[in-house]
């Protein structure tokens, strides 16, 4: 009855909203997989003769969620427009919620075509042209006028938004050494400032359209900012975003020569090779930081959804990756040095262990996943996904949290030169990782590199 109730309110409130500017109420809504922050929920409204069509809603999953934000849903609106205006193949935004609508904060997009389906876009012809055209988008929103953009986006102190990064560790435990490694590289390698332009903050394979083989749209732009372009260059160049393809740095698409090339070519600007490293760096600890953070954001009841837990584990993906970004500044003995042994398995006897209730039920998830449809679909694959997850961590006897070492790590009074350090490092990261994301591509690169195991 709760949910049938939401949905009725939902609809009600859009309804309101689409008044405003001459639209009928919704039909047909249906909430979109997918979504690390914010939600998304498909309609139609009206027919594409009378400025009607497909529609997308974009709102926060509470008010409270959107505390903490730099800027509100009217100030991305704003920013989307201008982009949009500047040639940017950014979305047509209808209508921003009030708060009379209430049904939250957000706002109302036109439906582009394409898919954002990052396996559907690595298999579609010509990566090489795709990878162009972002460039081009990437360019020109760097290239957009101050007086264009609302006046309340924040400009980026790179020391400030480090510390800030440091409380978020804190906050979260303060005991992941390979976190606790990187943020010590980080202030080791602060770089002076840069010529703000808008940065997109979130550029990358999952937030772009692509159709045929042709950028339509540039979605999600809740964490734009003025900053340094090289953020953006080396964020869409993360290894978690380039998917099955992290045989191609640049996106999934490309190599990273290519990508620069066209970069320059649409920017006139000369891409620095030490900056763009820096904010690889830097976002990869962001980004293991906020998968952190989504646990923290489920226990404050801000947002229940069962994502939120789960993705809280993808932080192993981004140790893992920042563990072989910065494994370079040990020396050639330790790199060369090989990983301890891994611990077998335990056998069970008795009764059920919690691994084997969980991988008990997750089978009995998979006969009814059938009966499922959209999110209720979506949201089964990831509760299997989290019963998996239990079960492997158990029996692999995971302990990955060392509040000492990451302490010690983080006052450099402990680095990589220590003997055997990288390799026990190499050891943790395989084994959470294989627990937790057993199929993150860039798993079994690793350890093809560490162990010579294919």
């Amino acid at each position: 009855m709760g949910e049938a109730r939401d949905m009725e309110d939902l609809r009600a409130g859009l309804a309101r909203a689409l008044a405003r500017v001459g639209l009928p109420p919704p039909e047909q809504l249906a909430r979109l997989t997918g979504g690390a922050t914010m939600e998304s929920w498909r309609f139609e409204a009206g027919d594409s003769g009378s400025g009607g069509g497909s529609f997308v809603l974009r709102r926060a999953p509470s008010l409270a969620f959107m505390a903490d934000r730099p800027f509100g849903h009217g100030t991305e609106a704003a920013i989307i427009r201008a982009a949009q205006a500047a040639g940017v193949t950014a979305p047509e935004v209808v209508v921003e919620l009030e708060p009379e609508d209430a049904i939250g904060s957000g706002f109302v997009m036109r439906a582009l075509p394409g898919t954002p389906d990052p396996g559907a876009i690595l298999a579609m012809e010509r990566p090489g042209e795709l990878l162009s055209q972002c460039a081009r988008d990437l360019a020109r929103i760097h290239a957009l006028d101050a007086e264009a953009l609302p006046a309340d986006i924040p400009e980026m102190d790179y020391a400030e938004a480090l510390d800030g990064l440091r409380v978020q560790f804190e906050e979260a435990g303060g005991d992941r050494p390979i976190i606790a490694l990187g943020l010590k590289w980080l202030g080791d390698h602060l770089p002076a400032r840069a010529e703000p332009v808008l940065v997109h903050g979130d550029y990358r394979l999952g937030n772009i359209l692509v159709e045929d083989g042709a950028l339509t749209g540039v979605l999600d732009w809740e964490l734009a900012h003025r900053g340094d372009r090289h953020e953006d260059l080396a964020f869409a160049c993360m290894t978690v975003w380039r998917f099955s393809r992290i045989d191609r740095p640049a996106l999934g698409l490309g190599s990273l020569e290519d990508w620069f090339a066209a970069y320059e070519a649409e920017s006139g600007v000369t891409v620095d090779r030490d900056r763009f490293r820096y904010w690889l760096v830097y976002r990869t600890v962001w980004w293991a930081l906020g998968c952190l953070r989504m646990a923290r954001v489920w226990r404050e009841g801000h947002d229940r959804m069962l994502e939120r837990v789960v993705i809280s584990r993808r932080t192993s993906e981004q140790e893992l990756d920042l563990l072989m970004l910065l494994e370079e500044e040990a020396p050639q003995a330790e790199r060369d040095r090989p990983l301890p042994p891994e611990t077998p398995a335990r056998e069970r006897e008795g009764e059920a262990s919690t691994g084997e209730i969980a991988t008990a039920i997750a089978e009995f998830l998979a006969t009814v996943k059938d009966r499922m449809e959209g999110h209720d679909r979506f949201q089964l694959a990831v509760a299997r996904n989290a019963l998996g997850m239990i079960a492997r961590e158990e029996a692999a006897g995971v302990a990955v949290a060392d509040r000492d070492l990451a302490q010690a790590l983080l006052a450099g009074e402990r680095d990589l030169a220590e003997p055997r350090l990288l390799a026990k490092l190499r050891r943790r990261a395989l084994v959470k990782l294989a627990a937790d994301i057993p199929k993150y591509p860039a798993l079994a690169s690793a350890k093809a590199q560490w162990t010579g195991e294919s």
